[in-house]
């Protein structure tokens, strides 16, 4: 590709940089030193075979600081390892332990557990809900940093971002994308005031909501069936008045989401597919739209191309910016961004080609397939 067109896709990815560092600078963080938490917190963790992960995710969530009234409820969905021997080894009465069986005819595994957990123990109107994965780990001021930005703002959720943690070359490609795909498409202080459910991006690893505002939204009720279920769920506050908005995490918690290519790929295939609208037309015009702008650039740079060169250093750009706002690793990583784009490529053709084939399951559970006539896109 020469001429105009490569100009227009090299615009596109000098657009994308400006934008990713406009939003760097607008995004929300939390403070250096936040206040105590007044409200009661209480923090759900669902979990299904975590036993390696638990242990440590419990230590740092009871080293909250600046929470007097925080409440953990593992909620152990069937697991078949010893998860919930680890739990029950923690002394610490603020821990509460609930185990369940397959979730009912609707529902998803994990949104299940989140209704679950919420619904235990007692409900107050003014309490905040934290929902977090177990691979996640809580720096001690992460709840009391999330809840000020929340109430700074008079936001009814925030997704704060943990910092993505990498080892293999496969996570290094892949991990930084989540948050540098917010970062460069979504307008972030427009997203926060407007109440269209399809400026929303969210992180299931550690989300923060109002009670309150989880209720008037129905909960994870109303997200039963849904597999990416975090951006279901802060569309459905939005639905409901309220305002969600992603949030730097960064210095709030980190994750190693998964560990090595065959847990990577795995992971992704589960829920790639519904993350860029949920049906083939979308996946493919999502795939065509992102490599046209951030490969073929770089693919004509080889060839010498002035256009090309300009098109691969904005990408560069741009991932670098995301990079350093959310505690990804900077360089070289910044420099293989087409290949990561690549990478995308196959994790996403993957995904979609499963869904077809209704051979998705995640953790044991089939989530089987969805006809391609009542496919549609998210919005």
């Amino acid at each position: 590709m020469t001429g105009r067109p490569l100009w227009v896709l090299s615009g596109a990815a000098v657009a994308g940089a400006l934008h990713a560092a406009v939003n760097v600078a607008l995004v929300r963080r939390p403070p250096a030193g936040p206040p105590p938490v007044r409200r009661p917190v209480t923090v759900v963790l669902p979990v299904r075979d975590e036993e390696a992960q638990i242990g440590g995710c419990l230590t740092a969530v009871l080293a909250q600081q600046g929470v007097p009234d925080l409440r953990v409820v593992v909620v152990d969905d069937g697991s078949t390892d010893g998860t919930a021997d680890v739990v029950r080894s923690v002394a610490d009465p603020r821990v509460c332990l609930v185990a369940i069986a397959d979730p009912p005819r609707g529902w998803l595994g994990k949104p299940h557990a989140c209704a679950t957990g919420a619904a235990t123990g007692e409900e107050t109107d003014d309490g905040v809900l934290v929902f977090l994965d177990a691979d996640v780990r809580l720096f001690p001021d992460a709840v009391a940093g999330a809840v000020a930005v929340l109430d700074a703002h008079g936001l009814d959720l925030v997704s704060p971002w943990p910092r993505p943690v990498t080892a293999t070359a496969a996570e290094r490609l892949v991990q930084p994308l989540g948050p540098w795909l917010w970062i460069t498409t979504l307008p972030v202080r427009l997203a926060e005031r407007s109440r269209r459910p399809s400026l929303t991006a969210a992180n299931g690893q550690f989300l923060v909501v109002r009670r309150s505002a989880y209720a008037r939204a129905g909960g994870h009720g109303a997200v039963r069936g849904e597999v990416i279920e975090d951006v279901a769920l802060a569309r459905a506050v939005k639905r409901a008045g309220g305002r969600a908005v992603p949030v730097d995490g960064s210095r709030l918690a980190a994750c190693r989401m998964y560990d090595g290519w065959p847990a990577l790929r795995a992971g992704y295939a589960k829920s790639l597919w519904a993350s860029v609208g949920g049906s083939p037309g979308a996946s493919v015009a999502v795939a065509a739209g992102l490599t046209a702008v951030w490969v073929l650039p770089a693919l004509a740079a080889l060839r010498g191309s002035r256009a090309g060169l300009v098109g691969y250093a904005a990408g560069v750009a741009g991932r670098a910016v995301s990079a350093a706002a959310t505690g990804s690793r900077i360089w070289p990583d910044s420099l293989a961004h087409p290949l990561s784009m690549l990478l995308f490529d196959v994790l996403l053709a993957g995904s979609v080609a499963g869904r077809r084939r209704g051979t998705l399951s995640w953790r044991g559970r089939p989530l089987g397939a969805i006809p391609v006539a009542r496919e549609t896109m998210a919005g």
